[in-house]
């Protein structure tokens, strides 16, 4: 068995004296682990950095093995993820997550073309944090746990629309939400597209996407907690704000 195809390089471990074994999200192959021989030396070290584009080259003698991956790079993120405190974190927040949230060998195209194009706007601060939501918006949706927040649950609007359910992930008007309103969540405007006026509303954002991050994808992989990394990079925006 084998397979050749462009990946993300998610993470690495150490494997014996010289080896690595690496996990990468492909577009055609998903979320796929394989080993690296001489992974661990010097010179594989600039290859096999975070977040890097990288030309893989997977074989195996039955599909069910983990195999060995054959690495080259196609672009690299590094000196831009070094560049600045945000760009940092928003590339460790996205690889945990990654990492945490898609199953071994399913291919998410959409997701992953998402991801790449997130991934090239690190380190530009003024537009990132805005696509970095969306990118969690897209994880939930192509993941099974999407929000509906094109009309309201209750009235039917489509206006004015300020909460999210917890329990149904869809979108309520402050009139629908009645005597509900302080057990919903915050839905602001840029959740729904919008140009956010502050970092700060991003980060409600956040705090929404968290939620059904937390309590309904997190259960099915066997209530893991979600990825110190994201925590970290709320903590980043919330000291940009």
């Amino acid at each position: 068995m084998k397979w050749r195809a462009e990946g993300i390089l998610l993470s690495k471990r150490r494997l014996g004296e010289s080896a690595a074994i690496i996990t990468a999200f492909t577009e055609e192959y998903g979320r796929h682990s394989g080993v690296v021989y001489g992974g661990a030396s010097r010179r594989m070290a600039p290859i096999l950095q975070l977040g890097e584009q990288l030309d893989l080259s997977w074989r195996a003698r039955i599909e069910q093995h983990i195999g060995t991956f054959g690495v080259e790079t196609v672009r690299s993120r590094a000196a831009t993820a070094m560049s600045g405190r945000l760009s940092l974190a928003g590339l460790k927040a996205v690889a945990a997550l990654l990492d945490f949230a898609l199953p071994e060998r399913e291919p998410y195209s959409v997701l992953y073309r998402h991801t790449e194009k997130l991934l090239d706007l690190l380190g530009q601060d003024s537009v990132w944090p805005l696509a970095y939501l969306h990118w969690e918006m897209t994880l939930l949706a192509e993941t099974g746990f999407g929000l509906d927040l094109a009309k309201c649950a209750v009235t039917g609007r489509k206006d004015d629309l300020d909460y999210v359910s917890p329990q149904s992930g869809r979108a309520v008007t402050s009139e629908g939400a009645g005597n509900w309103v302080t057990k919903l969540l915050p839905l602001p405007s840029c959740l729904r597209g919008e140009e956010p006026e502050s970092v700060l509303e991003v980060i409600k954002g956040l705090q929404t996407t968290g939620y059904f991050l937390e309590t309904k994808m997190a259960p099915t992989l066997g209530n893991k907690p979600l990825p110190e990394d994201r925590k970290f990079l709320l903590s980043v925006l919330t000291k940009l704000e």
